[in-house]
């Protein structure tokens, strides 16, 4: 592992936009030896994925221009290619996996054309052999029945399964080089342990090099060999591993490693003014609650089947688990976004699930929703004041156009943001700050019960710290009760007060949340914990690797007939009742 693949120098990237020019990368170098791991970290912004498209040559020219710089790969200078020489090195010998697999497959062709594909193209395989390889791989990455998935499209193949396809496709020419630019985030802590593990063994079985754009510190600890850290677009500290763990030198590289709490660590204790009196009356009771969706043909989605529990006022409950889980489902179902099935939703002793259309609005008052995705649920035509006012229009609580521009100001001065942005379009701020936002516009309205549905997946691991601290300090302000989703299991340990743990539409464990870390009942539970990578490359070295397949079904834990049983003071586990 000691001559170098890959030669980064001085790389310069702008972006030219209306007369001005933005320098997206400035001077970067560094070098990858062939098998080894190399990981980029930095939060967004910070020039991490426009380094590695420069390496490809995808750069959008117009508006990025390559200003300086050498890319030296396997002796050439990748600089200095055509466009028609690039398409014969990309895929043959570099190949990249892209951040959101949706976008970067082709809707309108089969998963297999499009393995097959750059096996014709550049293997010289004959149609027949091409399938019978494009099957080889989705057999090595990890997909059941590859034979009949080779015949699918990419809308009937789940976000884990549709990255293994990418990966698939990536290595499918055996590369010397693979770009991995995020190719975990939007997946859930299981699916990307199982990634990791295919590009890990997909490496071990061709000696491919692999830059890993990341900005999660936990991937990097199990996969990478030596890291590069970045911040507004240069390199401002690189090691190996060990040595960026152990010995970070660099301000930033510190901030990072200390943003994101740890699973091993213990949980913060709550101010006194917080610790909950567990014998006042619930404030939101959960009752036999399910959420079904007819498909059509016969075809029953039980989204939320039969889950039962209660909030207490003050309290945050932290609902966990992969996508499909029904996490989400239970939150738009107690908000009545969903119309239930069946089952009872209680808010202070207020059958909420009888209320006809009219009370349910005076109803939403009380209670609001963040939503996950920033970027979609502020609209982009309005202006802060407007996204924020109008929530306060609908229940009456504007007053006049100064009260109003007065109380919005107020908000964004709550949640850490400055008064004057109120006259500012949502594309003029950062994730962070667009979450911000839509804090500032749920509470606008002065609920005491909000639904958080994965409010930190979209935003770097610093910008989830400052998120968590804003609502554990709204709590303490101003009394509010939270129903915290999320699937990232270190965050949820040390926002909540209580933990329950969703599968296939069940809660399966239900626990205080030291309990819950420190004595999972479940085996559910158990592989959602042993799948969270740690920020140590110590512990992250020594866990064993093995190649998964995806498998999401209630009858996988007995859970078809099964009931929450308490095994000890307010610790409950689903158990088989048959």
């Amino acid at each position: 592992m000691d001559a170098s693949i890959l030669q980064v120098k001085n790389l310069r990237v702008s972006f030219l936009n209306q007369e001005r020019e933005f320098e997206a990368v400035k001077g970067v170098s560094f070098e990858l030896k062939k098998g080894e791991t190399l990981g980029i970290v930095g939060e967004s912004g910070s020039g991490k994925s426009v380094t590695a498209r420069s390496i490809m040559r995808l750069l959008p020219t117009p508006p990025a221009q390559m200003k300086d710089g050498e890319i030296l790969f396997m002796g050439q200078n990748l600089a200095h290619k055509t466009e028609k020489e690039m398409e014969s090195i990309r895929g043959r010998d570099i190949g990249m996996i892209f951040q959101d697999p949706m976008t970067s497959l082709n809707p309108t062709i089969k998963i297999g054309k499009q393995i097959a594909e750059s096996l014709k193209k550049h293997r010289k395989l004959s149609r027949k052999e091409a399938k019978q390889e494009a099957i080889e791989m989705l057999k090595l990455v990890g997909i059941r029945d590859s034979e009949t998935r080779y015949n699918q499209y990419p809308h009937e193949f789940s976000g884990g399964m549709r990255q293994r396809a990418m990966i698939a496709i990536a290595l499918a020419c055996r590369p010397a080089l693979l770009i991995a630019d995020e190719p975990t985030t939007a997946l859930d802590v299981t699916i990307q342990a199982q990634i990791l593990n295919v590009m890990k063994h997909m490496q071990e079985k061709f000696g491919t090099s692999i830059i890993l754009i990341t900005h999660d510190l936990g991937v990097v600890a199990g996969m990478c060999d030596r890291v590069v850290v970045m911040k507004s677009g240069e390199v401002v500290e690189t090691g190996t591993t060990e040595e960026i763990f152990e010995e970070a030198k660099h301000p930033y590289t510190q901030k990072l490693l200390h943003a994101l709490p740890r699973l091993d660590e213990k949980k913060k204790p709550k101010p006194a003014s917080l610790i909950l009196n567990t014998s006042k009356e619930p404030l939101l009771e959960v009752t036999g609650l399910k959420q079904y969706f007819n498909m059509g043909r016969g075809q029953i989605i039980k989204a939320v089947d039969n889950i039962s529990f209660h909030i207490a006022p003050g309290e945050t409950l932290g609902v966990v688990g992969e996508s499909g889980s029904g996490k989400s489902t239970t939150g738009r179902s107690i908000l009545r976004l969903h119309e239930p099935t069946a089952g009872e939703v209680l808010y202070q002793g207020m059958p909420i699930h009888r209320l006809n259309g009219k009370e349910m609005k005076l109803m939403r008052r009380h209670m609001q929703m963040i939503f996950q995705d920033p970027y979609a649920s502020l609209n982009p035509r309005f202006k802060i004041m407007d996204i924020i006012g109008e929530s306060m229009d609908v229940h009456h609580m504007s007053g006049s156009k100064e009260a109003r521009k007065k109380r919005v100001e107020e908000l964004l001065d709550l949640v850490g943001l400055e008064p004057s942005f109120a006259e500012r379009y949502p594309h003029e701020f950062s994730g962070g700050q667009r979450q911000r936002i839509g804090i500032a516009r749920a509470l606008a309205v002065e609920p005491k019960f909000l639904v958080c549905d994965e409010p930190l997946s979209a935003l770097d691991v610093s910008i989830q710290s400052q998120v968590v601290e804003l609502l554990e300090d709204l709590q303490h302000k101003l009394g509010l009760t939270y129903l915290f989703i999320a699937h990232d299991l270190s965050m949820v340990k040390h926002i909540s007060d209580r933990v329950a743990v969703m599968y296939a539409g069940k809660i399966v464990e239900l626990a205080e949340s030291e309990e819950l870390y420190a004595n999972p009942q479940h085996e559910y539970t158990k592989s959602l914990l042993a799948a969270i990578p740690v920020p140590d490359p110590k512990i992250e070295s020594k866990k064993t690797r093995k190649l998964l397949e995806e498998q999401t079904s209630a009858d996988k834990y007995n859970l078809l007939q099964s009931e929450l049983v308490e095994v000890s003071k307010g610790h409950f586990v689903a158990v088989p009742t048959g």
